[in-house]
């Protein structure tokens, strides 16, 4: 039977209880004990395994037959130290939970479909109903003079109109973000809208995070700006009240802090990060972005500051701390204050886990119980996976969860570590193995999201977190409590502010330091098994050496696995990308060599394919360098996110018909071409590319412009057109090449242009794939490049029409995410994410 989650007090005559419960209380003798995992706790703590398998439900969902080998090895470790029912009863929570995750994701895609197919264009919408989410605000840092403002909030929509044209309605039902809305608004209300309205952009994409799980974790099904907003009835309730805090204390952070100070302390007490890219990147690369975060950290800190200072003000009424225990009362507060501190200050993934475990400790002391840290923090993982079996999905949960165990593992090591040191001694070496508990736990799901390791963070926290937890976040909570007293807000705003601004110098003076991160790839699935079963097999005390030995055997092995199966040799292979509307391919040429065909982009967004899908997939498959950079043509959803892949990494030959060049050295692509030769890329044109390249056993022909681009046709029938032959097999990459290129090739090459994959000219606009360039290319299958959010009607019906009629199936990167195509030269294969 699985033992209790706390230890029994003593129960002395009520008379003394009450004595001794005021002598103990109200001279500080719990303090420090709600959160101790305390003594007699089992090193492999039953309700802590009960919450770590129920968690692999995620894991099932997504990646069954590498989940399901981890879980089975973790299994059998565990077989031996515990109960058969204790086991069994984590599976079975950790199968259902995967069913559970599974039927979310599969109603996900279809409300997304739906909402797809309602919305095949951006259209204006009148949609009226409530709003369902704290709002947010956000600030522009763009161009001169003070940050622009507005709010981001959903929208639970009850009804739509959507102007004539619009191919349907937004669903009744569906959850809508909303963009530049008014400050003001609070949960609750009931508010007509007026905006452009387009299905969210999922990314799908090999390598990288299924997005449903987005939709599933957000419910998030459609987006757009506003154009009015109308409220049509205010909301009541505690959440209306929250927000109305949040107003408030908004309103004064910017009316008394400094206008660069400002941003720091709405993202620390209110969770509203927006600073500027460079600020953001400084914190990530320095390790110090959790001091800007509502932590768990930060909660715990401002709940057990809220729980001592009741309780020492309870201690100095007698009559009261004389018959009650005070510190059981103001437990029971502070259980409830963790939850409403979390919904203020934004109710992120870490904040909600931390006011879990923050308040089952609590009750648990509420209740005349002393609480074990390990079994809250088992509560709480169970309880957030019971309720969302993907919520070790969401980031901030994940790292929270991540950087809590680094904690509790490591803090037996660090007591004994620091025993009968100086206190100075005692502080830094108990910063510093904090820092590294937390990085070292977190390292998987950081080189998941990201490239870099912070290396500096540990300096850079022993440093920054005395100044960021001690001095801003009290500081900064007080603040938001001052305003009746405007001289003490003032002066919490200097204080706070001032400790803010000396965090962001730690972390960009930290940042700048070469040294600062340490680039390593993403961990693969079959890796974190690995590290899931070492993990399992230490704490069960085997031989650390013998693990450490048999880990780093299998973590070897499959990161070579992953660097074959990114880099195959002898084989061609095209990946389409879906970055939304707009073209990016990698083609892995025969000879081992990486093409990168363009790379997608946006005109008038701030979203960069190359960092949401070029990249990170680029990183999947341990491609560190680009042989060749290919422009098909120089319009901004094609080398918006190029520009980017030659900014970040090194590439060999940047191929480009040279129309971008004719436009001046001045131009933006002119200055990023001149960029990437001054660091060793050899500049190609079409006059010199014109005809045939050896790769390999394989042969990559440049089909146009040739002999050269033609000044007189538009940059899309200027595009640089590819045939990437292997044995019997092809590809053709069209570029944007509309009809009057389509001639071209069709009266210079005709029968050379026989492919059996082609990438769909111009997204598949009707001004492209004629009937007759159809026919002559004949291929086994086809790709159109296109997004969810275009306005332009792509692919046109005319264009899928004439492919159906050549009987030529045409995938869309909208609908069902990227293409995988292979050859071998005789056999092709292709597979979708």
């Amino acid at each position: 039977m699985m033992e209790m989650g706390w230890r029994v007090a003593a129960n002395p005559p009520a008379a003394a209880r009450r004595s001794l419960a005021q002598v103990r209380v109200c001279r500080g003798a719990e303090s420090g004990a709600l959160l101790g995992t305390g003594d007699g706790v089992p090193r492999l703590d039953p309700h802590l395994v009960l919450a770590a398998l129920a968690a692999f439900s995620a894991p099932l969902a997504l990646h069954p037959l590498p989940a399901a080998l981890t879980l089975g090895l973790v299994l059998a470790l565990l077989s031996r130290q515990l109960s058969r029912r204790l086991l069994l009863c984590g599976v079975l929570l950790a199968l259902v939970g995967a069913l559970r995750a599974r039927r979310a994701l599969d109603t996900a895609r279809r409300d997304h479909d739906r909402v797809v197919a309602g919305l095949e264009e951006p259209a204006r919408c009148v949609l009226e109903g409530v709003v369902a989410t704290s709002p947010v605000v956000l600030r522009t840092h763009a161009g001169e003079g003070p940050p622009a403002s507005d709010a981001r909030f959903e929208l639970r929509v009850e009804g739509s109109d959507c102007e004539e044209g619009s191919m349907g309605r937004v669903p009744s039902g569906a959850l809508v973000r909303i963009y530049g809305a008014p400050e003001d608004l609070v949960r609750g209300d009931r508010v007509e809208v007026v905006a452009g309205v387009a299905p969210v952009r999922l990314f799908h994409n090999p390598g990288l995070p299924d997005p449903y799980v987005r939709v599933v974790l957000t419910s998030i099904t459609a987006s757009g700006g506003a154009v009015d907003v109308l409220r049509l009835a205010r909301g009541t309730g505690l959440s209306a009240w929250i927000d109305a805090a949040r107003i408030h204390v908004r309103r004064r952070i910017d009316a008394t802090y400094a206008a660069d100070a400002a941003p720091y302390a709405r993202a620390l007490v209110l969770g509203e990060t927006d600073l500027p890219d460079d600020e953001r990147d400084a914190f990530r690369r320095s390790g110090l972005a959790h001091l800007l975060a509502v932590s768990g950290t930060h909660l715990v800190i401002a709940v057990l500051a809220l729980v001592t200072a009741l309780r020492a003000l309870m201690c100095r009424i007698p009559w009261l701390s004389a018959r009650l225990d005070v510190g059981r009362i103001s437990a029971l507060i502070g259980a409830v204050a963790s939850w409403l501190y979390a919904d203020f200050a934004g109710g992120g993934g870490s904040a909600y886990r931390a006011a879990a475990m923050m308040s089952f400790a609590l009750l648990v002391r509420a209740f005349g119980r002393w609480p074990s840290g390990l079994r809250c923090f088992a509560w709480s993982l169970l309880g957030g996976v019971l309720l969302e079996p993907l919520a070790l999905c969401d980031l901030s949960f994940a790292l929270s969860v991540a950087a809590t165990a680094g904690l509790l593992v490591a803090a037996s090591p660090l007591r004994r570590l620091v025993q009968g040191r100086p206190l100075i001694v005692k502080v830094m070496l108990l910063s510093c193995g904090a820092t590294v508990a937390a990085v070292v736990a977190c390292a998987p799901i950081l080189l998941g999201v990201g490239p870099e390791l912070p290396i500096l963070g540990v300096v850079a926290n022993m440093l920054a977190s005395p100044v960021g937890e001690l001095v801003a976040l009290p500081v900064c909570l007080v603040h938001a409590v001052l305003a009746w007293m405007p001289s003490a807000e003032q002066g919490a705003a200097m204080v706070g502010g001032g400790a803010l601004l000396v965090v962001r110098a730690l972390a960009q003076a930290a940042a700048e330091s070469p040294w600062s991160a340490l680039a390593l790839p993403p961990p693969t699935v079959w890796q974190l098994g690995v590290m899931a079963v070492g993990a399992v097999a230490i704490a069960l005390r085997h031989p650390p050496r013998v693990v450490a030995i048999v880990a780093a055997a299998g973590l070897l092995g499959f990161e070579l696995l992953a660097r074959v199966q990114g880099a195959p040799s002898g084989e061609l292979r095209v990946t389409v990308l879906d970055v939304g509307q707009g073209d990016a391919m990698l083609v892995d040429l025969p000879d081992g060599r990486l093409m990168v065909v363009d790379g997608g982009g946006f005109v008038g967004s701030p979203l960069d394919p190359a960092e949401r899908v070029v990249l990170p997939v680029l990183r999947h498959r341990r491609r560190h360098r680009v042989d060749i950079a290919l422009l098909s043509h120089p319009h901004p959803d094609h080398y918006t996110g190029l520009l980017t892949v030659l900014e970040r990494v090194p590439v060999g030959e940047l191929w480009t018909s040279g129309l971008a060049l004719s436009w001046g050295k001045k131009s933006r692509l002119g200055r990023a071409f001149r960029d990437a030769e001054g660091k060793g890329t050899t500049l190609r044109t079409a006059e010199d590319l014109c005809g045939a390249h050896a790769a390999g056993e394989g042969t990559i022909e440049v089909l146009g412009p040739c002999p050269s681009f033609v000044p007189e046709r538009e940059a899309n029938d200027n595009s640089l057109v590819l045939r990437i032959r292997l044995g019997d097999r092809a590809v053709l990459l069209t570029g944007d090449a509309e009809r009057e290129q389509e001639k071209s090739l069709l009266a210079r090459e005709g029968e050379r242009l026989a492919a059996d994959l082609l990438k769909v000219g111009h997204h598949g606009s009707r001004t492209s794939s004629s009937p007759a360039f159809v026919a002559a290319v004949a291929p086994e299958l086809a790709v159109a490049s296109c997004g969810v959010r275009n306005r332009f009607g792509h692919p046109h019906p005319q264009t899928v029409r004439t492919f159906e009629l050549a009987g030529v199936p045409m995938l869309r990167t909208d609908r069902g995410g990227a293409l995988v195509w292979w050859t071998d030269g005789e056999v092709v294969a292709s597979e979708r994410p």
